[in-house]
């Protein structure tokens, strides 16, 4: 009887996790999009975009920067993911939430490909780069998910009932049908159809904006499984076609002006996730050695220590006992260590210039910027994959990641790169590169959902240092587990899931990190 219960509620949560329209906070409707006919597919995507950048945020906070060494939440328990020891019930807010936006981006496509008034082009392409970007996020962290049977436990008209218990899909097809979104979602927005820019808090109803977000995104994906030898050849040919032989029929993100940020502000619901965390508990963690150490020795302009006399430190880093030092991550448990920086939570007033927090920062809500398509194209020229200089792409890039943040900044970047050891090197080797390339984007990453681990797992840099604390055997985790409850409320698809990628455990690597 108890496992009847049990899959009886874990039932109800997996529907409502597949059909539910969140609409919280937002005043412009107030009904259930899937039980009304007059919903708008502009009334569905400021919400879903503002809940699923609230995911990531969260996570990026609490689970990326502490397996990633941006900090470390100090403490000698049990369960501490910058020792690489996490447990399974972490694997459940991302999968929840991310499902359901899916509902929300799926129920926008269906909304503007109906004739008549409600028939857009734009939002049908807008919502396949969404699903693109969720059904992304949710393979590269939990491996095989549901996919071509997800998001249907309502049925569609002429069914008969609905799917509850999804099929998992590898990680392969899940990707060569997100391909697939985002070849067509190009087509779609090429047509430029307007939409309304108060519906679309991250480009303002620029849809050209949007197109190039998304062939920026199929170019991060297409570099994620560049290495995978069963699908190299065609991915390293669709590199070049969009960055080079057919770039005209793909724009790609261009400048730091067309970023893809949902950038917050002092309005609801535009306010930013990090106001819902106590400030006790946003400045717990101390910034990691990693993260700080490069740049207090690079005198970066970003976490400019001084504050300067124009109070710049757009990071918010503040002291403790007046350093700024980092805490080495994967420390053991009992080893005495102090906290000397923090992500400070309250303004600060230096030389009579305020400088705000992160907490209420707008730039926080990072999905997909300038800098990260610059490291992206400079790979794909030191690999071989396009032609054209990768110092370019990479100066860029590095330029790109600090004037994103101080557009005021303009100091040579060949200058600045050479002055801290890291200017490009053609005589270095590949590895060499690859290690200058993703340290610099390492920092572009910041705050970009869980991008930094996803790229460290692909690539093996930038080069972590090795705690003697961490457990997993020292190795980073490869995933996320499933949620507990798939395991009773999906029992025989689980099983079959476990069957094809392996145990549920978080050193079973995805299927694009295996060699």
């Amino acid at each position: 009887m108890k496992l009847i219960i049990n899959k009886i509620a874990g039932a109800a949560v997996l529907f409502s996790l597949t059909v539910a329209s969140c609409t919280k906070d937002f005043t412009e409707t107030n009904t259930d999009p899937n039980t009304t006919p007059y919903v708008l597919p502009r009334q569905l995507l400021a919400p879903a975009l503002v809940n699923t950048v609230t995911y990531n945020m969260m996570r990026n906070r609490n689970f990326n920067n502490e397996l990633m060494q941006v900090t470390v939440d100090m403490g000698d328990g049990e369960g501490k993911v910058f020792r690489y020891d996490y447990r399974n019930n972490w694997a459940d807010y991302l999968y929840n939430g991310w499902f359901t936006e899916l509902t929300n981006y799926k129920d926008i496509y269906k909304l503007a490909n109906q004739e008549g008034s409600l028939n857009n082009k734009s939002y049908m392409g807008i919502s396949l780069i969404c699903q693109s970007w969720v059904y992304s996020l949710l393979t590269d962290t939990y491996g095989d998910v549901p996919y071509f049977e997800s998001n249907k436990a309502k049925p569609d008209s002429g069914q008969t009932a609905g799917t509850v218990e999804p099929a998992f899909d590898r990680q392969k097809e899940i990707y060569l049908d997100i391909f697939k979104k985002l070849d067509t979602a190009n087509t779609l927005l090429a047509a430029n159809v307007g939409i309304d820019g108060a519906s679309d808090p991250i480009y303002a109803g620029n849809v050209s904006r949007w197109r190039k977000f998304g062939n920026s995104l199929y170019l991060r994906l297409l570099l994620r499984l560049s290495g995978k030898a069963e699908v190299a050849d065609q991915c390293i040919a669709k590199i070049k076609e969009i960055a080079e032989t057919n770039k005209a029929n793909y724009p790609i993100i261009a400048t730091n002006d067309e970023s893809a940020i949902l950038k917050w502000t002092d309005k609801a619901p535009y306010t930013s996730p990090y106001l819902t965390v106590r400030e006790q508990d946003f400045r717990q963690p101390g910034i990691a050695s990693f993260f700080l150490d490069n740049l207090v020795e690079w005198a970066d302009p970003r976490i400019d220590i001084s504050l300067g006399s124009n109070g710049v430190n757009r990071w918010r880093i503040a002291p403790a006992s007046g350093a700024f030092v980092g805490v080495p991550s994967g420390y053991s448990p009992g080893d005495v260590t102090t906290k000397k920086a923090y992500f400070y939570s309250n303004a600060q007033t230096v030389n009579g210039v305020t400088a705000a927090n992160l907490m209420t920062e707008p730039m926080t809500g990072m999905i997909l910027n300038y800098p990260e398509v610059q490291f992206i194209l400079a790979e794909a020229a030191t690999k071989g994959y396009i032609t054209g200089a990768p110092e370019s792409f990479y100066n860029e890039g590095a330029k790109a990641s600090i004037t994103q943040w101080i557009s005021t900044w303009n100091v040579t970047i060949t200058t600045y790169l050479s002055n801290i050891g890291m200017n490009w090197i053609n005589s270095e080797t590949l590895d060499q590169k690859m290690e200058k390339i993703h340290l610099q984007k390492y920092y572009a990453l910041f705050l970009t959902d869980l991008q930094q681990w996803f790229e460290y797992r692909r690539t093996g840099h930038p080069i972590l240092p090795k705690g003697a604390g961490l457990r997993n055997n020292g190795v980073m985790p490869a995933r996320m587990t499933y949620p507990i409850y798939v395991q009773s409320t999906n029992p025989t698809n689980y099983k079959l899931a476990l069957d094809a990628q392996g145990p549920d455990l978080i050193s079973t690597e995805v299927w694009w990190q295996k060699k």
